[in-house]
C-alpha cells in the first residue's frame, strides 16, 4: 500500500512538470517574432513542419501549431540524421 501511495504522489509531481519551451533559432519561422501574415485558412490547432539547418549545421525539422489567435507556436525541433528520399 505504501508503494502505491508513493507512486501516485510521484506521478502527480511529474504531471505538474512541463517540458522546456523550444526557442526559435535563425531559420525558424518565429525567429525574431511572429510572421507578418497570419494563417487564415489553417484550422486552429493544426500542425505543420519546416525543415532547416540548425545552429550546428545539421538538418533539423521543426513542428509548429496554429494558435487560436492565428499566431504560430514552435512546439518541437528534432535533428534529421538520415533522410532517404525512397523511404529506406
Amino acid at each position: 500500500m505504501r508503494n502505491v501511495a508513493s507512486t501516485i504522489l510521484m506521478m502527480m509531481a511529474l504531471a505538474g512538470c512541463s517540458a522546456p519551451a523550444v526557442e526559435p533559432i535563425p531559420g525558424s519561422i518565429t525567429y525574431g517574432g511572429q510572421p507578418q501574415t497570419k494563417l487564415t485558412k489553417a484550422p486552429v490547432g493544426s500542425t505543420f513542419t519546416k525543415r532547416l539547418i540548425d545552429q550546428n549545421g545539421r538538418r533539423a525539422e521543426e513542428t509548429y501549431r496554429v494558435q487560436p489567435d492565428r499566431s504560430l507556436k514552435l512546439i518541437s525541433r528534432r535533428s534529421i540524421e538520415f533522410d532517404f528520399p525512397d523511404g529506406r
